[in-house]
């Protein structure tokens, strides 16, 4: 039986959507893929297949011998430009951190992305497209899912919310790049609708924007509700309880929080970016600026029928990107990935159409 080693740090930075991501592909991987590949966890075992999910120097420094025993495929959850607004570095630390991720990646045999839109980026970078693929990022509907009316107006008392105000909610981390300016210039302006931000400062002080952020937060309106760092286990409960997910941010990949909201069956409204329209397609209302954002709020809070439109296309997009779906794509994925490394070490004369070892 073949083996998948899938080597992963995501979890030593709480709050962060790689380490969810992580978890429910590994999940999704083994229920697949059993049967026809072992999958082992941060092994030193040499593997047919190394998954490398995190760009730790460790796995760096390991990438001779996982490529002199199979193939060493990498997951691109962010490139520079994901980066500039996210962390804040100085100069020259900046320079060589994006040096190494940019290396890091070219020294993968085959890379993966969770958005179509970076193959084109990664080409620029001097990545041919050939060695990257596109699979979505998948949730899991047993962890997400929609609760009863009941059960949300219990939500709502435990998180000590008025059970009648339309509610906002923001699940990201702190940063500029996620609209959080935004997010505080539209409850100052619409003061009877509830909004609630769930996420911190996943990076600490060299988080974009910190001190600006933290300012901010001193002097918060009666309507803002800042609920820090929160376990995933309990995020289904926080997505039931509001009305709409927003995600004002400037900058993303595929948002983990946009497909777990999805599966709660809640109107989605996003910024209206390019990334999005291979992703999002119609499944999310979009908002080009602060004014856009507050109309279409506006109309979710007082149109009935809008607003059960807007979480039937949230709901068709979360059966867009089922299990079966994105499950198939990884098998396709790892068997492909074998195929080629067989291939490569015992050497494919297409004439012949026999294998003979190098």
């Amino acid at each position: 039986m073949y083996t998948i080693n899938m080597l992963s740090k995501a979890d030593m930075v709480k709050g962060q959507g790689v380490a969810s991501a992580h978890d429910e592909q590994v999940k999704l991987a083994k229920e697949v893929l059993q049967g026809r590949f072992e999958i082992l966890e941060n092994s030193h075992k040499g593997c047919d297949i190394t998954h490398i999910h995190t760009i730790n120097p460790e796995f760096f420094i390991r990438l001779p011998f996982i490529k002199h025993r199979g193939m060493a495929v990498g997951y691109v959850h962010f490139l520079p430009e994901t980066l500039e607004n996210s962390i804040h570095l100085p100069k020259a630390a900046k320079k060589i951190f994006y040096k190494y991720v940019l290396t890091f990646y070219k020294q993968m045999d085959h890379l993966v992305t969770v958005n179509p839109y970076f193959i084109d980026v990664l080409e620029k970078y001097g990545i041919p497209r050939e060695k990257v693929s596109y699979i979505p990022n998948f949730v899991s509907e047993e962890q997400f899912y929609p609760l009863s009316a009941d059960e949300k107006s219990t939500l709502r008392e435990k998180y000590h919310l008025p059970k009648d105000r339309f509610t906002v909610l923001c699940a990201g981390q702190l940063q500029l790049r996620k609209g959080i300016m935004d997010f505080f210039a539209l409850a100052k302006r619409m003061p009877d609708v509830e909004f609630i931000w769930a996420g911190g400062f996943s990076f600490g002080k060299i988080s974009d924007g910190y001190e600006e952020i933290k300012k901010e937060m001193e002097h918060l309106p009666e309507n803002v509700r800042m609920l820090g760092l929160l376990d995933r286990e309990v995020m289904n409960e926080v997505y039931n309880m509001a009305d709409v997910m927003f995600l004002p941010s400037y900058e993303e990949l595929f948002p983990m929080t946009i497909l777990e909201a999805m599966n709660c069956r809640i109107p989605i409204l996003v910024r209206d970016l390019d990334i999005y329209d291979n992703i999002l397609f119609d499944y999310v209302q979009r908002g080009q600026d602060i004014n856009e954002f507050q109309s279409l709020l506006q109309l979710l809070n007082q149109d009935k029928s809008f607003y059960e439109y807007a979480a039937s296309c949230a709901f068709e997009g979360h059966e867009f990107y089922s299990r079966a779906h994105v499950g198939q794509m990884w098998l396709n994925f790892y068997e492909d990935t074998v195929q080629a490394e067989t291939e490569r070490a015992w050497g494919f004369d297409k004439r012949k159409e026999a294998y003979q070892w190098k």
